[in-house]
């Protein structure tokens, strides 16, 4: 149980130390996206596709966080058995 907090702890701080975008240069890359598919900005598709992307985006986030592989694992307890003579 310890070694998978410690691992998840582990894939949350490598994953917030990879940032490379940020907010605004991600939003301007989903409007360009958005916009390549050929929604016109303002529009309610437009906004649909933007919504889209970004739950997109987390789903990806959620399922790279749960794919740990202590996650989900049993945990195992050991108590030892002393025989007395």
């Amino acid at each position: 149980m310890r070694a998978s907090l410690i691992a998840g702890m582990a894939v949350l701080a490598l994953a917030a130390g990879c940032k490379t975008m940020t907010p605004e240069e991600r939003r301007a890359a989903d409007e360009t996206t958005c916009k390549s598919y050929g929604f016109r900005k303002g529009s309610d598709a437009f906004a649909s596709c933007l919504l889209q992307l970004d739950l997109d985006r987390r789903a990806s986030r959620r399922a790279a966080l749960y794919s740990d592989p202590f996650y989900n694992q049993p945990a195992i307890i050991y108590r030892p058995v002393v025989v007395r003579p």
